[in-house]
């Protein structure tokens, strides 16, 4: 993370990380070992219908999830119904256990007013609780022969317990106690007020610790990282007990928190503590994950800054602002800042120490933070010699190339790095910090495979794109403390360096072009023919889908199953690659192109590195105008498709899906088999996929686009497609079925599994933001069905209900999987949640919990490139709204439980439900 503080750190680096960024109540322990990245979760559909939602799997991913030589953590990750996530590690090396519990709150989420609140809730949680006296936390792991702390970051705080393995639930207990129930008294306040100052003082009197302060509110302005972690004088000393209880209230929420236990335990035993102690716990409002810091205002170096002082040594530190850590380009930083700076055979230390004995220390770092961050480079010198040594550290910064840097030197940066990512893990303490900081921040094990393998496969290229992206004259700020008697001024120095390394207002013009802003825009192209950018410069990638009007509404219902044939085959060759060189070519790219077909719709998508923009959009291109639907591929992917079918109905709710929408609609293609049936699959052939392929490319389409890409090469290519001949569809509203029910029988089941299904409204009605608050009420493990079937009446194991909506019809379905003999109580039990529901008003807390869902699932799902072009072309393509499922989230913030009871009138009545059975 660049803050990952392993191998590039000097020790003078380490120091002012362990000072500056974190601030403990007491003293720093394992914070050398912390891992800040972000997170991503996904959940999948059961529904067969909505192909653009599918998750997919990189090139890249599949990778790093096999390589073989990155241990397993062999962890349990579980999410209590409040959103709370818990790690539990069994690692019996020791007769130890290490607690963590992580917030998602620090310096970074305070107002300027309130800078400084979170350092010092951190001092007030030890003084006293609700039922622990001041000093009481201490007694109580310490005690017990363990060790208790606590520190506030900039994007978190931590509470951390490390204790004797007899004693885990107490540190649990304790931990809670200290971030859930701190009385903060308003005497201890005013006391320990002055504490936090002294502590502030002292890192005036300390050189790193100031300069660390001056470069960060000269190199992100206007930031929340502009600020100190411990804040000033002025805040710290106007906080009152209301601020901080308001505080608590405002991010103190169990969907933001992660609960991290390890060493000799049993999971289940622990996971059991942890939903007893937090799982009664409640969100009091929705979290929305904060944004991303554009950097490119930040243009208007090179400066330098003097301040004279008491010294007897300079110290000096320069900074350029980079992106937060979730940035693709976040590890090549890192490789570089170990190159450069991380030890003693680095560029830095080799050149300035060791050989020109210009300086007594010198270290760089790549410090990113949750949305933001800044290459740092310190040095401490004599004053005789500053002049000297800026001067020609400016001169190397402005000639850096990649070439520099033999493969010998990059592969021991490499192995340092990966090296220190393992070391860390040799102490339980050290583990628990690493494995709880890729929980928290990004994807747990696979984030932290994921960056081991773009370590392992950083090279010249993706350094040499970091330095040209990061190292430029107008971002560098720089800070010097001086001795008094030191004549240098910032102005010389300034001057020197605007000679020595000139900014190009050319290169700037073009750089901050490539930088680009994240306003979406819409170009219409005209003839049914649309483009959508979405500009995303977190990462290097992008993500392309194309949506035609189509799919199974452009056949006959005597052809079921040939738009998912064709979109199975599609990808298997061009006119240029076979299906085998085809995959290679984009496995050599960590690439991926795929299709699929819906029930309206035809999507293919794609997602590559921008470096291979040409080659994929070329490829891209190709899998459009000519595709090869090579005979062999298609009897092959026949094979395939009968498989399916015969693999989903090997599988009760396969089955039920299967069948549910001929059951649902009549004369019309949403009630055909969408995977068809195996006779008529056994008799189609290659022309009649080049026959289908031909009538869908006549088709409107829409092509959205994620990322990081040439705006102009995309419009180019969309420019160069054949233009639609057809006019948008226009399907008549299906005619539903008449039948109230059907039974599917597999043999030798134990369970039944019940399905009821209510007619509701298409996409983009009044009612739909409802629907979705409703339909989130009632789904989930504390929902309403789950907690009155199973919880109260135990009628089955999973019990939910989820929707399905299109253009022109939409549904909601109440399922349960519970024993043959209970059917008729679990419908009932559905007809009873229904009649509460049209009978009284939900309680606060089930609205509540509906829209802190319905916001954070919004969010959740919406973070990939891939996510938003496939929402973007889906709506676009249908006519509605880009920002349609967002603002239904903000509509349903509005709704009151008398609205819910409307909807819940209108839609849930049982009486016309369909019912569909899976029988033994």
């Amino acid at each position: 993370m660049f803050q990952r503080f392993s191998g590039f750190l000097s020790g003078l680096v380490i120091m002012i990380v362990m000072i500056s960024l974190f601030h403990f109540v007491d003293k720093p322990s394992e914070l050398t070992s912390e891992a800040m990245l972000p997170t991503a979760n996904t959940p999948v559909s059961p529904m067969e219908s909505s192909p653009a939602t599918a998750p997919r799997t990189s090139a890249a991913s599949v990778a790093s999830a096999s390589a073989a030589d990155i241990p397993s953590w062999g962890a349990n990750v579980t999410r209590l119904p409040n959103g709370l996530t818990v790690l539990t590690l069994e690692d019996a090396r020791f007769p130890l256990v290490s607690v963590r519990l992580y917030v998602h709150a620090g310096s970074a989420y305070e107002t300027p007013k309130l800078a400084g609140i979170s350092h010092l809730l951190e001092h007030m949680v030890f003084k006293g609780t609700e039922k622990r006296p001041k000093g009481g936390m201490a007694e109580a792991i310490e005690g017990a022969g363990g060790y208790i702390n606590a520190a506030t970051s900039f994007d978190y705080t931590v509470y951390l317990a490390d204790v004797p393995d007899a004693h885990w639930r107490t540190a649990m207990d304790v931990l809670k106690d200290m971030a859930f129930h701190a009385i903060i008294d308003p005497a201890e306040l005013e006391s320990e007020k002055k504490v936090v100052i002294s502590e502030l003082e002292r890192g005036e009197d300390n050189p790193s610790q100031l300069l660390f302060k001056r470069i960060s509110a000269k190199t992100l302005p206007g930031t929340p990282y502009a600020h100190p972690i411990i804040g000033y004088h002025e805040t710290v000393n106007a906080i009152t007990r209301e601020d901080i209880k308001n505080y608590i209230a405002e991010y103190y929420q169990p969907q933001s928190m992660l609960l991290v236990v390890s060493g000799n335990i049993r999971q289940a035993e622990v996971l059991r503590e942890a939903e007893s102690m937090f799982g009664g716990l409640k969100n009091t409002r929705p979290v929305t994950p904060p944004a991303s810091i554009d950097i490119t205002p930040f243009a208007d170096g090179p400066t330098v800054t003097v301040e004279h002082g008491k010294w007897n040594k300079v110290y000096m530190s320069a900074a350029l602002p980079i992106h937060g850590f979730n940035d693709a380009r976040a590890t090549s930083l890192e490789v570089l800042a170990q190159l450069m700076g991380g030890d003693p055979t680095s560029l830095l230390y080799r050149t300035f120490k060791y050989e020109k004995q210009l300086v007594d220390s010198i270290s760089l770092g790549a410090y990113a933070f949750e949305r933001v961050g800044f290459l740092y480079l310190t040095a401490v010198l004599d004053a005789d010699k500053t002049e000297t040594f800026w001067n020609e550290l400016v001169a190397m910064l402005a000639g850096l190339n990649a070439s520099q840097f033999t493969d010998e030197e990059l592969e021991r940066a490499r192995m340092n790095l990966e090296d220190s990512m393992f070391r860390v893990k040799e102490t339980l303490p050290g583990l628990t910090s690493k494995i709880g900081m890729f929980q928290f921040f990004n994807n747990g094990e696979q984030g932290e495979a994921n960056y081991i393998l773009q370590l392992r496969q950083t090279g010249h290229a993706q350094l040499q794109e970091a330095i040209s992206a990061y190292l430029r004259p107008e971002k560098m700020h720089a800070v010097f403390l001086l001795p008094e008697e030191a004549s240098l001024s910032a102005t010389a120095l300034e001057k020197a360096t605007r000679k020595i390394w000139p900014v190009n207002p050319a290169a700037v013009k073009k750089a901050d072009a490539e930088s680009r802003g994240t306003e979406t825009e819409i170009v219409e192209l005209g003839n049914g023919r649309t483009v959508i950018l979405i500009p995303d410069d977190t990462l290097p990638y992008v993500a392309m889908d194309m949506v035609f009007q189509g799919g199974d509404s452009l056949l006959e219902s005597s052809r079921q199953g040939l738009a998912e044939l064709t979109a199975r085959t599609l990808t298997k060759g061009t006119a240029s690659f076979n299906a085998t060189a085809m995959e290679e070519f984009q496995s050599n790219r960590a690439s991926d192109i795929g299709a699929s077909a819906g029930r309206q719709t035809f999507t293919v998508r794609t997602k590559f590195p921008e470096r291979f923009s040409d080659d994929m959009l070329g490829l891209f291109r190709d899998v459009l105008l000519t595709p090869a639907f090579a005979d062999e591929e298609v009897t092959r992917e026949v094979t395939n498709q009968k498989a399916a079918i015969k693999s989903r109905e090997d599988q009760p709710l396969g089955l039920a899906f299967r069948h549910m929408f001929p059951f649902l609609f009549r004369n019309h293609s949403y009630g055909y088999y969408h995977l068809g049936t195996e006779d008529v699959l056994d008799a189609f052939t290659r022309q009649d996929l080049t026959t289908f392929w031909a009538e869908q490319m006549r088709q409107p389409w829409t092509i959205a686009v994620c990322g990081r890409f040439d705006r102009d090469a995309i419009l180019r290519m969309a420019a160069a497609l054949p233009v639609p001949q057809a006019d948008k569809l226009s399907l008549p509203v299906p005619e539903w079925g008449t039948d109230p029910s059907k039974t599917l029988t597999l043999q030798d089941r134990n369970q039944a599994h019940l399905l009821m299904v209510f007619k509701t409204a298409p996409m983009g009605t009044e009612d739909g933001p409802g629907l979705d608050l409703l339909q989130t009420i009632l789904s989930g493990q504390s929902g309403l069905l789950f907690s009155d079937l199973r919880d109260k009446h135990g009628l089955g194991y999973t019990v939910t209900a989820f929707p399905w909506q299109s253009e022109l019809a939409g549904i909601l379905v109440f399922y349960i999987g519970t024993d043959p003999e209970k059917e008729e109580e679990a419908l009932a039990g559905f007809r009873r949640v229904i009649a509460d529901l049209h009978a009284n008003l939900l309680p606060e807390e089930q609205l509540v919990r509906g829209k802190n869902l319905m916001r954070g699932d919004y969010y959740r799902n919406h973070q990939s490139l891939g996510s938003r072009s496939s929402e973007a072309a889906g709506l676009a393509s249908s006519g509605f709204p880009l920002d349609m499922n967002r603002a239904a989230v903000e509509m349903a913030e509005k709704l009151t439980a008398e609205d819910l009871r409307t909807l819940a009138r209108k839609y849930l009545t049982p009486d016309s439900a369909y019912i569909i059975r899976v029988v033994p």
